[in-house]
């Protein structure tokens, strides 16, 4: 039957204007004129039959869209037919949120014209089409072909659907030196046809590449492989020519050059270069960079609508995982009808592909890379921050794994090593809490000053190395290590004794205590970039002996800071009292903003800084190694004891060493603070001190 196209022959037409939201309304009642018309028993009319049909469409429901068809007048198209063709176009281009408006309705020609509109993968698609029915012994049935779904559509004719991918941004330092951005690899694929003694072949290149054969085996398999076909099997790194040139190649890199050798000499083997996401710094800054891995199908599932496919990458952790959203940016994507031949006859929609931004950090890749190469063999964890802008310049955990690795692939024997090394390499030491230890003692001077509890000129009085308030703490003894007198405050960071911060906490009191640590940020999320571990000054809600507030005054007891934290209180001494913001992504122009602004007052921020120089620049100070004769230094030593009670005596020590630029006037501010796990028997925080020594000549001779 031909479709009704003359509009000028006289014809009873009744028109209508109906918009309606498939998803949402039914077709039992339709509004016409202003009535309401029930069709429960008679005839439905075609207008209502053709929403009843689109309405089915977003829901998948194609039995149903079949069985309302005049199977003779629609070529006798089978149901398997029918389904398989709109289920591949709808569901291809992501039909979903459909509209229709009927526009009029031919009596004579039994034909409706309407207006239709839908999203789809690459944005709405919209066009005004004609449905034809038959009257038939049961009611209409509406007569199909291929341009229901599309006007230009024909059933030779095929919709494509092309996604162009964004380019995923880069991740800079203060530099602009990339920390996360493309690099080249090597994909290893096979080419069927030439492939000899097949089963001996893929058992070879199996245990080259670190996979089981029958990985291969599986891709090797796959519909669309011809023999002629390049299987990509796995990527692995590239073999830079420059860098077997130099004197003494890396071994990792002489072994690698050695796999892909190997690899060539197999018959139907071949190497070929290939986009990837690189990591310059690697070990260095992988907890901070984090990595990208293949979206999973539990991917797609759960970032439905967002735009990723089964070639998306997706940010794993760090700032990879953190700045997700701006670094993947938007692919673009058409939507076309092309012929037979497959050239193309209508684009039908297309979104404009938007490369995702570039993300720039505070951080100083060499101040990383300095902080990493010192501690890399230890369990540690290092914060360097400017104290009076804020900006993170450092964020380093050791030990560390490399996370380009992750871009490779790992073997499950890799992935089962990384998580069972008891150094715990994946683990993120820098967004823990730990015992602080003595680094805690200029926090309690500045507590105890600022309410008034400590005078920084009363003398203690020298009670020896071990001390306790009386007998009812039995058996129990605070210990220090240094006799001196006077014991004043400035004495006591000097020599940081323990007895002199005890004594000094039990004058706070624990009320006092509670409520200034609270004051700065203890129980509380950090105001930054990445979520750390919240400080604690208990394990239950609040101080509930004398012991235990005695022991939180040398930063013992139930106290753990996160050291960013520290760095945070740290700042206030040489910002008159205010403890400043945290931040990681890089400002032209930022403004200096605090998180806690008049935590102390200038006069008691003036005496803690300047009994933490002496703790440097004092030669008896326990900081006194890092002492500079060029620059004023201040800081804090700190060795705490991790023990399983208070009579063990095979517990661990943690070193802290706290160090920062004491004058604003300086070109190049700096606050480091580093922890180090198992220092008993190394020098305890002397071992960390010497080493952030080595971190800040670096840093001083390079600005």
């Amino acid at each position: 039957m031909k479709k009704g196209k003359n509009r000028d022959k006289r014809k009873k037409t009744r028109s209508r204007l109906l918009w309606i939201a498939i998803a949402v309304i039914g077709i039992s009642a339709v509004c016409v004129a202003g009535m309401l018309v029930t069709k429960k028993n008679a005839w439905r009319t075609p207008e209502e039959l053709l929403v009843e049909y689109i309405r089915h469409i977003p829901k998948q429901e194609y039995e149903e869209m079949y069985a309302m068809l005049h199977i003779e007048a629609s070529g006798n198209i089978s149901q398997e037919a029918f389904i398989k063709r709109n289920s591949a176009i709808y569901e291809g281009i992501e039909a979903r949120n459909m509209v229709v408006e009927i526009i009029s309705y031919d009596e004579e020609q039994m034909s409706v014209t309407y207006q239709t509109a839908f999203d789809t993968v690459a944005g709405t698609i919209s066009f005004e089409n004609e449905a034809l029915f038959l009257k038939g012994e049961d009611g209409y049935k509406l007569v199909w072909d291929d341009s229901m779904i599309f006007p230009n559509l024909t059933c030779t004719d095929k919709v494509r659907v092309s996604t162009i991918q964004a380019e995923r941004g880069e991740i800079l330092d203060r530099n602009g030196r990339v920390l996360a951005g493309e690099g080249t690899a090597s994909s290893v694929g096979i080419v069927p046809r030439k492939l000899e003694n097949k089963e001996e072949a893929i058992a070879k290149i199996a245990e080259l590449l670190e996979i089981a054969p029958e990985v291969i085996e599986k891709k090797l398999s796959a519909k669309w492989v011809k023999d002629d076909s390049f299987v990509p099997i796995k990527t692995i790194p590239k073999v830079e020519k420059i860098e077997l040139m130099k004197y003494k190649p890396d071994p990792k890199v002489l072994k690698e050059n050695e796999r892909h050798e190997t690899l060539l000499e197999i018959p139907g083997v071949m190497i070929s270069d290939v986009e990837v996401r690189e990591y310059p710094l690697g070990e260095t800054a992988a907890h901070l960079v984090g990595y990208v891995q293949s979206v999973t199908a539990e991917d797609l599932e759960e970032h439905a609508g967002e735009g990723y496919t089964a070639n998306s990458v997706i940010g794993k952790s760090g700032m990879e995982g953190l700045f997700e959203k701006e670094l993947k940016g938007k692919n673009g994507c058409r939507v076309c009808i092309v012929n037979s031949e497959g050239k193309e006859k209508e684009e039908l929609a297309y979104i404009l592909v938007q490369d995702g931004h570039d993300i720039k950090l505070t951080i100083d890749a060499n101040l990383q890379s300095s902080l990493y190469e010192q501690f890399k063999e230890d369990k540690s964890c290092s914060i360097a921050m400017n104290p009076y802008s804020g900006e993170i310049l450092a964020l380093v955990s050791t030990p560390s794994y490399d996370n380009n690795d992750f871009i490779m692939g790992l073997s499950s024997e890799q992935w089962t090593a990384l998580n069972e090394d008891e150094d715990k390499p994946m683990y993120n030491r820098f967004r823990q809490v730990w015992c602080p230890g003595s680094t805690f003692k200029p926090i309690i001077a500045a507590i105890g000053l600022q309410s008034g509890a400590i005078n920084p000129t009363e003398d203690y009085g020298n009670v020896g190395l071990s001390w306790q308030k009386d007998a009812s703490w039995g058996s129990y003894y605070v210990t220090t290590l240094h006799a001196y007198e006077p014991v004043i405050l400035e004495n006591a960071l000097i020599y940081s004794d323990n007895i002199y911060f005890a004594k000094a906490a039990l004058k706070i009191g624990s009320e006092e205590m509670e409520s200034s640590l609270t004051g700065l940020g203890f129980n509380e999320e950090l105001p930054f970039e990445i979520k750390m571990a919240e400080s604690q000054f208990s394990n239950t809600d609040g101080i509930k002996t004398e012991i235990q507030l005695a022991d939180s005054g040398y930063g013992q007891g139930q106290i753990l800071v996160n050291p960013l934290h520290m760095a945070c209180i740290y700042s206030a001494f040489c910002n008159e009292g205010n403890i400043i913001k945290p931040y990681l992504v890089y400002q032209n122009e930022a403004e200096i903003e605090y998180w806690i602004p008049g935590a102390f007052s200038n006069e008691t921020a003036s005496r803690v800084l300047e009994g933490t120089k002496k703790v440097v620049n004092d030669s008896t100070g326990t900081g006194y190694a890092a002492h500079r004769d060029d620059i004023v230094l201040a800081g804090k030593t700190g060795t705490a004891e991790i023990k399983a009670s208070k009579e063990d005596t095979s517990g661990t020590e943690l070193g802290w060493f706290a160090i920062y630029t004491a004058e604003k006037d300086i070109e190049c501010p700096i606050l480091i603070i580093s922890m180090v796990e198992d220092v008993k028997g190394r020098g305890g925080s002397g071992y960390v001190v010497k080493k952030d020594s080595l971190v800040l000549e670096e840093w001083f001779s390079s600005h």
